[in-house]
């Protein structure tokens, strides 16, 4: 399915989601629903640019034309620019100049050929420089627009900086400005806003329904990072559990690892591992509400893994989707499982990041078996140190990460997602178990790194 058939607001969500930060959020609005209303019947052309953006250029696809003008430029929102320019800014480069790009080969209609149309599609272009000005091709999956040379470190954009960031009091760094086809509802535990993320805005805590929507673009690794364990992978990269309110209904699907893409939908004809179709699940204690929900999935989501474990969701419902996901309250500035976040019809976003989850799991299961040995040697006193107070106050400190259990850890490995309808204090339902249809995704390369922390950890009673 292409997105090219989507509506054309949820097209521009899904294109806004992935501008490089460069120009205004207003701008890039206008400078996208500018190029869809010149590609409105140019149904194949428009499928290529939404599938060479949305993939980072794995699939850079056939040329994006539109018509050239008398002096080259293009006019959008009051400015003049070169097209190829533009788009090649907001997708790619934001800080490119004019004087920066060179199609690649198989470029039909590049702007130096001078044809009457002029290909904008921002992945049939490389950028050029030396080393010295400072210009750098931003690496993508699959290395798309590099010709085959080793890539450079990115140029600062709205990506994730190296360095680390002073984090906010939650301990989280805070999302860049923008908006997207994601939002978030709070949950029950949450009453701030966005960890004081918006420049300006009042300290007491606002209801989340005011907050704008919020859009990260995707993470691009500068350069290639080893893999975050030699340990093979398991036969399965995810295996999916279908959920009505609190009852499960069918069988677990399970993704086999030479699938790394597949689609949950709600139809009944089933085409192979890559599909698992709800339509086809009876349930005799299905209730009205299930019912009404279960029409309306349509085509689903599309769940897809990238590299050793990262996954990437796609949207291809006519209606929103709600995401409980880890990766997205970090995005967010959140505490985990904090938050619950709407995805909105054509959006393409991670939702799973293994290398952050790794590091999770290693540093909780390290604080808890910390937290063990620490209570431990209080009820002994035996807790040397200036901060012990009768070899107790170190354990109160960290009497909360004691109680945490394998099922906490778990957690990390999962992404729960719900069908048409919300949950948290913005919607009538409380608990994702109280929505009417729902799917929590366990994610096999995790759980194999979690049994590998666990079984490192020392032993607190040693």
């Amino acid at each position: 399915m292409s997105l090219g058939s989507d509506s054309g607001p949820g097209i521009v969500h899904s294109l806004l989601c992935h501008r490089q930060g460069g120009d205004s959020e207003a701008f890039a609005r206008r400078a996208i629903q500018s190029l869809l209303r010149k590609l409105k019947e140019k149904r194949d052309e428009l499928d290529a640019l939404v599938a060479a953006v949305t993939s980072g250029g794995a699939q850079p696809g056939q040329c994006v034309t539109v018509q050239r003008t008398l002096d080259g430029r293009l006019q959008v929102a009051g400015r003049k620019g070169f097209p190829h320019v533009i788009y090649a800014r907001l997708w790619r480069w934001p800080d490119l100049h004019k004087n920066e790009l060179k199609p690649v080969k198989f470029c039909q209609f590049a702007f130096d050929l001078k044809c009457d149309s002029v290909c904008v599609n921002p992945y049939h272009y490389e950028r050029v420089g030396t080393p010295a000005s400072g210009l750098s091709v931003q690496s993508t999956d699959g290395a798309a627009g590099t010709g085959g040379r080793a890539p450079r470190p990115a140029l600062p954009s709205a990506a994730p900086p190296a360095a680390p960031q002073p984090p906010p009091q939650n301990g989280y760094p805070k999302p860049p400005h923008h908006r997207s086809p994601l939002s978030w509802s709070s949950a029950p535990i949450y009453t701030p806003g966005l960890g004081g993320s918006h420049p300006g805005s009042r300290s007491h805590p606002q209801p989340p329904q005011h907050h704008p929507n919020h859009c990260w673009p995707p993470h691009h690794n500068p350069v290639l990072q080893p893999p975050v364990s030699t340990h093979p992978g398991p036969e399965f990269w995810c295996s999916i559990a279908y959920f009505e309110q609190d009852v499960q209904v069918g069988e677990i699907f399970k993704v086999p690892s030479s699938c790394p893409s597949v689609v949950v939908d709600g139809y009944v004809d089933p085409s192979g591992g890559a599909r698992f179709c709800l339509g086809q699940l009876s349930n005799v204690q299905r209730c009205a509400a299930s019912e009404r929900a279960r029409l309306h999935i349509g085509k689903g989501v599309q769940l897809e893994r990238r590299g050793e474990g990262d996954v990437w969701m796609r949207c291809r419902s006519e209606h929103a989707v709600f995401v409980q996901s880890f990766y997205l309250d970090r995005e967010a500035g959140r505490a985990p499982g904090d938050a619950v976040h709407k995805v909105y019809p054509g959006a393409h976003i991670k939702v799973f990041d293994l290398r952050l989850c790794h590091r999770q799991m290693q540093q909780q299961a390290a604080t808890a078996q910390a937290a063990a040995t620490a209570q431990a040697a209080a009820v002994a006193g035996s807790i040397p140190g200036p901060g012990s107070v009768g070899g107790i106050a170190p354990a109160i400190g960290l009497s909360v990460a004691a109680g945490l259990g394998v099922d906490d850890l778990r957690r990390l490995c999962l992404v729960r997602l719900s069908f048409v309808k919300g949950w948290g204090p913005d919607y009538p339902r409380a608990s994702i178990t109280c929505t009417p249809c729902w799917i929590e995704v366990h994610l096999h390369r995790a759980l194999q790194l979690l049994d590998h922390v666990l079984h490192a950890l020392p032993d607190a009673h040693a």
